[in-house]
């Protein structure tokens, strides 16, 4: 009976241990199952994250695209050019003061 125990205490796993330790098992199990799920969710945003930049490098190059053609087109000449065919010319003209016209009215009837 002494070398069944002794052999008993040489093996370390037995039923009983098992039994005892199966809550700290759950546990790794649980934290093992969070770890995975922790980087399948940091690829994701990052993934997101560079999506969303490149879409932002996209809508920028857009903007400046239209910004530019939308300065080349309200420029003078152009404008111009555009109401040309419905018979709408040019000013040659400087503006003049309201201010001047009353006083020439006024110093004619005089």
């Amino acid at each position: 009976m002494a070398k069944q125990k002794i052999e008993r205490r040489g093996f370390i796993i037995s039923q009983v241990w098992l039994v005892r330790n199966v809550p700290f098992f759950l546990f790794l199990s649980a934290l093992a199952v969070v770890y995975i799920y922790n980087g399948h969710h940091a690829e994701k945003a990052i993934k997101d994250i560079n999506k969303t930049t490149r879409e932002v490098k996209d809508l920028q190059y857009e903007y400046k695209m239209l910004r530019s053609e939308w300065m080349f087109i309200t420029k003078q000449s152009e404008v111009v050019k555009a109401v040309a065919p419905a018979g709408i010319k040019e000013i040659l003209e400087p503006p003049f003061a309201l201010d001047t016209i009353k006083q020439a009215n006024s110093s004619t009837r005089n």
